[in-house]
């Protein structure tokens, strides 16, 4: 089978077989930018279940792109909480407001005038120009990869042999409905080649796919040893007032999790921390700290964290850098994970030791 016959081959599966997905639209229909660039933003490095109702909310709230702009910083920053990445909320922002002010709520229709935009790379420009704009694009991400380097049976390991999946997927990108294929193709890695059991059975491209004749699909794509993830350790305070509330402040905007809220706390380090080493970098000098039992775990791309958690009273709201926010006020603000999994962590651990 030549190359020539596979993307009429896969278009018409996806035609028959696609994901129904509440920012796809129906095959040969001209879907909106604003939709288009929204889910592929929250699509980077999270799972299509975990975005539906993010997605679902964000254009409930905020129907357009006019409507985001508009909307304040840590608003969206707070409906954004949980699905991790935080500059790409910061940058998802900064787009809105770029696209919105200055190009009259209009999305550029190519790759290179979109990846001039905040948060938007290669693949999501590809993603845009060609299924918003009807542009041949080639769209790559895992899903691609994984499904070239089937097809085309390409041994050598990821990341090094990124630009010849590229290449090799360029060589089918179809010039007729360019944004219905790239679709299909993450649609077919995505539900029928994937990672682990691949059902090759079900697969339109069977016939051509090298790997499957060699039986040697499931081993590929071939992937570089990743170093195993450090663990890193801090103390996080949980420093409450008279009133119930509890300190929080604002991380740096540049850097991890940057520009959300946060309890504060340690550096986070690979050696442990002791209580009496942590105090000074508490943003006060309460009577007593108390380590509550139990540790907060959490996981980033690059290194595992272990968080203790010490908690404290003020007798006053102190003057200290940081913001005093009612516990019921929580939910309001632009909480990432790790400072979520904190909270539950100090209201169950701290409550538990007032009753005894």
């Amino acid at each position: 089978m030549s190359s020539p016959d596979l993307a009429p081959i896969l278009l018409s599966w996806y035609d028959r077989d696609r994901r129904v997905l509440p920012w796809r639209y129906a095959p040969g229909v001209a879907a909106d930018p604003y939709h288009v660039w929204l889910s592929e933003v929250m699509l980077q490095q999270t799972t299509v279940a975990a975005v539906i109702p993010y997605f679902q909310d964000f254009t409930r709230r905020w129907p357009r792109v006019e409507d985001l702009a508009a909307a304040p910083v840590d608003e969206v920053m707070a409906a954004w909480a949980g699905l991790g990445y935080y500059a790409r909320a910061r940058n998802l922002h900064a787009c809105a407001r770029l696209v919105a002010e200055w190009r009259g709520g209009r999305f550029p229709d190519d790759e290179d005038a979109l990846r001039q935009l905040p948060g938007i790379g290669e693949y999501t420009a590809a993603a845009i120009a060609a299924i918003a704009f009807g542009r041949p694009a080639v769209v790559m991400d895992g899903n691609v990869e994984r499904v070239m380097a089937r097809l085309f049976a390409v041994s050598e390991p990821l990341p090094g042999v990124k630009p010849r999946l590229k290449e090799l997927a360029a060589s089918l990108t179809p010039a007729s409905r360019p944004g219905d294929y790239a679709q299909a193709v993450m649609d077919l890695g995505a539900t029928i080649c994937t990672p682990k059991s691949p059902a090759c059975g079900l697969c339109p491209w069977r016939p051509a796919c090298k790997a499957q004749g060699l039986g040697i699909a499931e081993t590929l794509p071939a992937k570089t040893a990743r170093p195993e993830r450090p663990t890193r350790k801090g103390i996080a305070f949980w420093l409450t007032a008279p009133d119930g509330s509890v300190l929080l402040r604002r991380r740096p905007p540049a850097g991890l999790l940057g520009g959300m809220m946060e309890f504060p706390s340690t550096e986070w380090r690979e050696t442990g921390w002791n209580l009496d080493e942590a105090v000074p970098a508490a943003p006060l000098a309460p009577k007593s700290w108390t380590l509550l039992p139990g540790l907060v775990r959490h996981t980033f791309t690059h290194f595992h964290l272990e968080l203790a958690v010490a908690a404290g009273r003020t007798p006053a709201q102190a003057a200290v850098r940081g913001v005093w926010c009612p516990l019921d006020r929580l939910e309001e603000q632009a909480l990432p994970t790790l400072m979520r999994k904190v909270a539950r962590h100090a209201l169950s651990k701290a409550y538990s030791r007032d009753r005894e």
